[in-house]
């Protein structure tokens, strides 16, 4: 299944570990807030409308920095663009460590999810264009792997550092003190990735892009294709993350997990999610991106009813957790390709 790989170029590979390194740690940092949920309301006696909506914020504004990396990546380079969006995620995810009320956690997440927008915006377009045709979906697929491995770093970092530090109220900085780490790998990404030959081309073929050219796929011939890409776009990430995000709450208040078993428990179904990817990535290049969307989303209808309808124990859950989040995460796998082939 992954034979393929000794196919690739030493650029192909290195792009695609920079791209896989930088979704990792997008990931990890990402899905930190999900774990201090059920704390934070605790804590600063919030509601779970108020809790959920520092989780919507990060999603709304990674919108708007995938749309602004985009636009500044065919200006400055994916590369560049790549290394300031992984900066960024990185230090607002620190920052989160010492916010002190609901309003700071909401501005500083909000300002989160410009970066990890802009991160897979670029790193998409930049695998797109430097990785053949023939391996363009299994390639992307595989990189998108590395949510998986981030979002179960982060359950192993949670469960850790609530079992090490039992005072909750201090317990859930820890995790985002530790988020600003990813920022270390910009360094090797500055020595080992160069930018993509299309750039350089397009760089000398075409003038300096402006303002105006965040506006270019709503125009003329683009925009239909634009509006149905974003409705697929957000009706897939809308119930991915809906499920993400909750989902250690839920383990905590309806399952009545320790803190610990929550961590360990999102953590084996992080397998899932990698299963899912590694599915995705496959079936994107054997039977198109188009069918790999549809038997995802078929796929999510049934494991969720399953998952929310039918009563079973805590162990048969977790095993559920499985296939679920495998059914849920394959359609992301050939997302990126798909919407890279969309647009000249």
């Amino acid at each position: 299944m992954l034979a393929w790989l000794r196919d690739l170029t030493s650029r192909e590979r290195r792009t695609m570990l920079a791209c896989w390194g930088g979704w990792t740690l997008d990931g990890f940092d990402q899905q930190l807030y999900s774990y201090v949920v059920p704390t934070v309301i605790a804590v600063w006696g919030m509601s779970t409308g108020a809790a959920g909506t520092i989780g919507t914020i990060t999603v709304v504004t990674s919108s708007f920095g995938g749309w602004f990396a985009g636009a500044l990546a065919d200006r400055f380079g994916r590369v560049r663009v790549l290394q300031i969006a992984i900066l960024w995620y990185s230090v607002f995810t620190f920052l989160c460590a010492f916010a002190q009320n609901f309003e700071q956690l909401f501005i500083l997440r909000g300002l989160h999810g410009l970066g990890f927008g802009g991160e897979w915006a670029t790193g998409a377009v930049l695998m797109g264009e430097v990785i053949r045709d023939k391996y363009r979906g299994r390639a992307v697929g595989l990189v998108q792997t590395g949510w998986a491995i981030g979002w179960g770093g982060a359950a192993l970092v949670y469960t850790a550092v609530y079992w090490l530090v039992p005072n909750e109220a201090m317990a859930w900085r820890v995790p985002f003190g530790i988020g600003l780490f990813p920022a270390v790998f910009v360094f090797w990404i500055r020595r080992h990735i160069d930018e993509s030959d299309v750039f350089k081309a397009q760089r000398l073929e075409r003038p300096k892009v402006g303002m105006t050219h965040l506006f270019s796929a709503f125009r003329g011939p683009h925009l239909w294709t634009t509006l149905k890409v974003s409705l697929m776009v957000a009706g897939a990430q809308g119930g991915g993350y809906a499920i993400g995000i909750w989902m250690p709450t839920y383990l905590r208040t309806v399952r009545h997990l320790s803190a610990t078993g929550t961590g360990l428990f999102v953590a084996v179904q992080a397998c899932g999610a990698l299963i899912g990817f590694l599915i995705g990535a496959y079936l994107a290049d054997a039977i198109g991106r188009k069918w790999t969307f549809m038997i995802s989303a078929v796929a999510t209808i049934i494991m969720v009813f399953i998952y929310l309808y039918i009563p079973v124990g805590d162990t048969a859950l977790l095993l559920l957790g499985i296939p679920l989040n495998a059914s849920i995460l394959m359609k992301f796998a050939p997302m990126g390709p798909y919407m890279t082939e969309l647009y000249p």
